[in-house]
């Protein structure tokens, strides 16, 4: 894993403002300072980097496409596995995120660092799913749920929906309890299903 040097995992971890974050990706040990990276090439000589530039040839390693990279995606039941993944290689996603903007979610910055695709922030995004009314097909109070979603998206980002264990906090538990919600869908398989549309739709395209 990827973790800052003589520290625990990065986040429960933080520094100065002024104070550059080191790291050790694949036992090399890279700084970051704002928007910049050093670290020893393989001569031995140090290399600086936008952090951009540095972050951008990091995820075309894994991905030399857009088309590639969305393709994972969205067929990844877990979406933050490739996002944990791509952090152990080095792509610095909360440091990115200071620099591009905290109102744009992991997804958007990989598109607009590596493809030049333009962000679009959570509550774009979120605006958008509603506009194409995919909860007409539930009823209110499901609507009600995935509406919360939506809005916790928006508010603060959601990580990966891989579990019903996201109806635990808030703004569900406004709603319900976990069992009171899932039964509203008609059993666990149903619901999940539901969630997973939405976030689905959420990332239905980098533009």
């Amino acid at each position: 894993m990827k973790y800052p040097v003589d520290e625990e995992p990065l986040a429960s971890w933080s520094l100065g403002e002024d104070t550059p974050r080191r790291y050790y990706v694949d036992d090399v040990a890279v700084s970051v300072a704002t928007e910049r990276v050093q670290y020893l090439g393989a001569d031995g000589k140090l290399i600086t980097e936008s952090l951009k530039d540095y972050s951008r040839k990091t995820v075309l390693k894994n991905f030399a496409s857009l088309d590639d990279f969305l393709t994972v995606w969205n067929n990844a039941e877990r979406k933050q596995v490739i996002l944990e993944a791509l952090a152990v290689q080095g792509v610095f996603l909360d440091e990115l995120a200071e620099q591009v903007g905290r109102d744009y979610d992991a997804f958007a910055l990989v598109c607009h660092v590596a493809y030049d695709r333009p962000p679009r922030t959570r509550k774009e995004r979120a605006e958008e799913v509603k506009k194409r009314d995919v909860f007409a097909k539930h009823g209110e109070k499901a609507r009600a749920v995935l509406d919360a979603l939506l809005q916790k998206y928006a508010d603060a980002g959601i990580s990966s929906v891989d579990s019903l264990d996201i109806l635990k906090v808030y703004p569900f538990r406004g709603i319900g309890t976990p069992h009171e919600i899932i039964s509203i869908f008609g059993g666990e398989f149903e619901c999940l299903t539901a969630l997973r549309e939405i976030e689905n739709e959420l990332y239905r395209s980098a533009a």
